[in-house]
């Protein structure tokens, strides 16, 4: 069911226009408006889920079908050398619609490993102590 006001679900229903790349019964892709670099595209289930874990299981498979076949789409369209494919569940999240970008990469494109700055582990303890916690977080 489409949420009101969520403009990708207009974007599904066609009453906002995009830019689109791919549209099967499940899954609909378009480019970014404010793209990282040229080619980057958003995957959204067509139906309406906020987040990754809202998504029903059985939705899994369309979804990241379209991703790995935009991941190779992607790629040759840009001449690029990769893709970056990420989600963003919740945190500066600028459309509360389930999203998936598909980012072509190229080397030395000054893109900088992830979009924020990497960290350290204490150690092996904490390493342990956090893998443990989401081991029991998947099965609880």
């Amino acid at each position: 069911m489409p949420a009101p006001d969520c403009v990708f679900c207009a974007i599904v229903a066609g009453a906002t226009p995009a830019h689109i790349v791919l549209d099967r019964p499940e899954t609909l892709a378009f480019l970014d408006q404010r793209p990282v670099f040229p080619g980057h595209v958003l995957v959204i289930p067509k139906t309406h889920y906020e987040t990754l874990a809202d998504l029903p299981t059985k939705a899994i498979p369309n979804l990241f079908e379209a991703v790995q076949d935009l991941s190779r789409a992607v790629q040759a369209a840009a001449k690029a050398d990769g893709t970056f494919v990420a989600n963003n569940n919740t945190v500066s999240k600028s459309v509360p619609h389930l999203h998936v970008h598909v980012v072509p990469r190229k080397r030395k494109d000054g893109l900088r490993g992830f979009f924020w700055p990497r960290q350290k582990y204490a150690g092996d303890d904490e390493m342990d102590q956090i893998a443990a916690e989401i081991r029991t977080a998947l099965d609880p």
